[in-house]
């Protein structure tokens, strides 16, 4: 378990940054971190579709793991939609990345055991459990250890059978509900 991976970060950065910092600092020299940071993508006039290439061949391309950080908001934001469907394309320039998500201590299934799919990226959801069962989600932990283990088990599972769903239309925008109802179908 002493593997260090190139894991991407996708979290919502208005509301997620300072949980993103933490987990960065937590981890330390355990992982390359190829995410995206404030002010990568600035180009507010590129069109979606160069915005999600840009994010998958300069910052997915060479991951294995992508590492959903789920706030309160995190399921609504298009960004964190479209990098979740990169990572799970199996491509020859982009091979598909092991996946996981961790509910941040501010997300109100934290610490409950279980969580409530309508609260998570609805396309972290589509692969967890079930017949896909690609994906897993934690609870976070302040424990380097127990996290990258989490990580190395994405990495082992990016390769499973059935292939993973990434059948869910992109978001073409952000979702601008109250957070805590959650998406609908």
């Amino acid at each position: 378990m002493g593997t260090r991976h190139n894991i991407f970060i996708s979290y919502y950065h208005d509301h997620d940054e300072e949980d993103k910092n933490t987990f960065h600092e937590m981890m330390g020299d355990n992982f390359v971190d190829k995410s995206v940071d404030l002010g990568d993508i600035i180009d507010n006039n590129l069109p979606s579709e160069a915005v999600l290439q840009r994010i998958r061949e300069d910052h997915i391309a060479q991951v294995s793991v992508t590492v959903v950080l789920i706030g309160r908001c995190t399921w609504q934001r298009k960004y964190v939609d479209w990098e979740i469907g990169a990572s799970l394309r199996d491509t020859q320039t982009n091979p598909r990345c092991g996946l996981l998500g961790i509910l941040l201590p501010g997300h109100s299934d934290s610490g409950r055991g279980q969580y409530n799919p309508r609260l998570i990226p609805p396309r972290l959801a589509a692969n967890c459990g079930g017949d896909v069962d690609f994906a897993s989600i934690y609870d976070w932990s302040d424990d380097p250890t127990e996290v990258r283990g989490w990580i190395h088990q994405a990495f082992l599972r990016r390769r499973r059978q059935p292939d993973p769903d990434n059948n869910y239309p992109l978001f073409r925008d952000n979702r601008h509900t109250d957070c805590a109802q959650g998406w609908l179908s």
